[in-house]
């Protein structure tokens, strides 16, 4: 059995081409079932500064981009590769800027046991699509139980501070590297892609992979 090779992922829940990166990259790996990849996912904050409860979605866009033609213009280009990747957004339905430092942590955990992408499409599809706050405990503790883990766990971690200097130090870490946008993916610790890629690339990369998996 070849060995697997590190697919590390820094992304955040609260951006939407993180979303589209994923959608990406799963469109490839179907086409490739037998791929190398053992995918982690690393946290990274889009808004750091963003209060514990969040705030009101259209008053942060407003201090981010400016008016609504601006707005508009900035999500174009984001629902154009949407519609052409088959994933859907629901953007009025989203009513919070959430902060997501508890996001990550229930990412983290869900890779303790073994869900962590099931976790973050969870994540992705209940804040882009269904327009639900993934900055309230109550509903990350609904989205944990809907992926595989035990709900009422996941909502007495988060009562508490468990992990939350885990993230913090690792999302530091992220930047310290230089990473200042994601999606950012790192393969085999070594190779870095950032931003949304195609299908397509992430297809020959596995092909890549196995031609010298053969060769060795």
């Amino acid at each position: 059995m070849a060995a697997m090779i590190p697919l590390d992922i820094v992304a955040d829940i609260a951006c939407p081409w993180c979303r589209l990166g994923r959608a990406a990259l799963d469109l490839a790996l179907a086409e490739r079932p037998g791929h190398p990849f053992a995918i982690a996912w690393h946290p990274f904050r889009l808004d750091p500064d963003l209060p514990p409860g969040g705030m009101d979605r259209q008053a942060w866009l407003a201090a981010r981009f400016g008016g609504r033609d601006a707005i508009l213009r900035a999500h174009a280009p984001l629902l154009e590769r949407a519609a052409g990747l088959g994933v859907e957004f629901d953007l009025p339905a989203i009513g919070r800027a959430p902060q997501t430092l508890d996001a990550h942590r229930l990412i983290l955990w869900a890779g303790l046991e073994g869900r962590q992408d099931a976790v973050v499409g969870r994540l992705f599809d209940a804040y882009w699509a269904e327009g639900r706050d993934i900055g309230d405990h109550a509903t990350l503790a609904a989205l944990a139980g809907e992926a595989g883990l035990d709900p009422a766990l996941v909502r007495r971690l988060l009562e508490g501070t468990s992990d939350r200097d885990l993230i913090l130090a690792r999302e530091a870490h992220s930047r310290e590297r230089g990473i200042g946008a994601v999606p950012t993916f790192v393969v085999a610790g070594r190779h870095v892609l950032q931003g949304l890629q195609p299908p397509e690339l992430w297809i020959r990369v596995i092909d890549e992979l196995a031609a010298r998996e053969v060769q060795a």
